[in-house]
C-alpha cells in the first residue's frame, strides 16, 4: 500500500538524483581539465637537449667627465695630541683651500685615519745571531688621507697644486671616470647582443639547422680606461717647491660588454 501510495515520488526522487550526480561528475570532469592545460605538455619548462652559443662583445669610447685624486696629510711630534693637532690644521687648510677653489664639502672625503708610535732602532754589538737592536720610542706620527672628486677637469693639476700648497705630503691615484657609467654600459651591451644576433643568423645557414627562442643570456661587461703618461703622473706626485701644476690630460675611457646567448635548436 506504501508503494503504490508513493512510487511514483519515489521513482521522481531516484531521478533527480542521478540527474544530479551526472552533473556534479561533469562539473569535476570539467574542473580537472582544465587543470591539466596548464600543463602543455609532459616535460615543459625541461632544459633543452640540443642548443648553440654565439657570443657578442660591444665597445663603446667615451672621455670622461669626472676625476678623482687622493692627499695625505702626514705629520711627526712628541706627543699623540700635538701630531694630531698639526695634522687637523693642515688638512682643515686643504680643505678651505679646495672648497675656496670650487670644490663642493661633499665631494672631499676622508679615507684613511691613522695614529701610531715612531721608533728609532740603535744597532748593538753583535756576538751571534740573530743580531739584537734596540728600540726606542721617539714620538708619534699622523696620517689622513683623502679623496676628492673633480667635476670641473681643467681644474685638475691646479686643484693638486692647491693642496700641495696647503700643507699635503702626498698627491696619488689620479684617475678619470664618467659619471653616468650605466648609459655607456647599456650602449655597449647593446652593441654586444646585436652582433651575437648576427652571428647566430649566419650559424643558421652555416650549420643548416633553425634557431628558436632564448634560453640562456650571460654578460661581463668592464671599463678600460686609456692612461696618457702625464695622466698617470707617475703614481704617487710629491710636489717641487716650484709648485708647477701637472698637466693631466683626461683621455678616453672604453668599456667592453661581453656577452653569450644561448638558442635552442629546433
Amino acid at each position: 500500500m506504501f508503494v503504490e501510495k508513493y512510487g511514483e515520488e519515489i521513482k521522481k526522487l531516484l531521478k533527480a538524483g542521478l540527474i544530479l550526480f551526472w552533473i556534479l561528475g561533469l562539473f569535476f570532469a570539467l574542473l580537472i581539465l582544465s587543470e591539466l592545460k596548464e600543463y602543455t605538455y609532459i616535460g615543459d619548462g625541461v632544459y633543452p637537449a640540443k642548443t648553440v652559443s654565439v657570443s657578442g662583445m660591444g665597445e663603446v669610447y667615451a672621455v670622461p667627465d669626472i676625476g678623482q685624486f687622493t692627499f695625505t696629510v702626514h705629520e711627526r711630534a712628541g706627543t699623540v695630541a700635538e701630531a694630531q693637532q698639526n695634522a687637523a690644521e693642515k688638512a682643515q687648510a686643504a680643505i678651505d683651500a679646495l672648497m675656496a677653489a670650487g670644490v663642493a664639502e661633499n665631494d672631499i672625503k676622508t679615507e684613511n685615519y691613522s695614529v701610531g708610535p715612531r721608533y728609532e732602532y740603535q744597532e748593538v754589538i753583535c756576538v751571534r745571531f740573530p743580531c739584537p737592536s734596540q728600540q726606542t720610542l721617539v714620538g708619534y706620527e699622523v696620517y689622513q688621507t683623502f679623496s676628492v672628486k673633480v667635476r670641473d677637469l681643467e681644474q685638475s693639476g691646479s686643484l693638486i697644486n692647491t693642496v700641495t700648497e696647503a700643507g699635503a705630503t702626498q698627491v696619488s691615484s689620479l684617475s678619470f671616470t664618467i659619471d653616468d657609467i650605466e648609459s655607456v654600459k647599456a650602449e655597449a651591451r647593446a652593441l654586444a647582443i646585436e652582433q651575437a644576433k648576427v652571428k647566430a643568423d649566419v650559424l643558421e645557414d652555416d650549420l643548416g639547422v633553425r634557431l628558436g627562442k632564448i634560453v640562456g643570456y650571460y654578460e661581463n661587461e668592464y671599463p678600460m680606461p686609456y692612461y696618457d703618461k702625464a695622466y698617470g703622473l707617475g703614481g704617487d706626485v710629491v710636489m717641487s717647491e716650484a709648485r708647477i701644476a701637472p698637466p693631466a690630460p683626461t683621455g678616453e675611457n672604453k668599456i667592453t660588454s661581453q656577452i653569450t646567448l644561448m638558442f635552442e635548436i629546433r
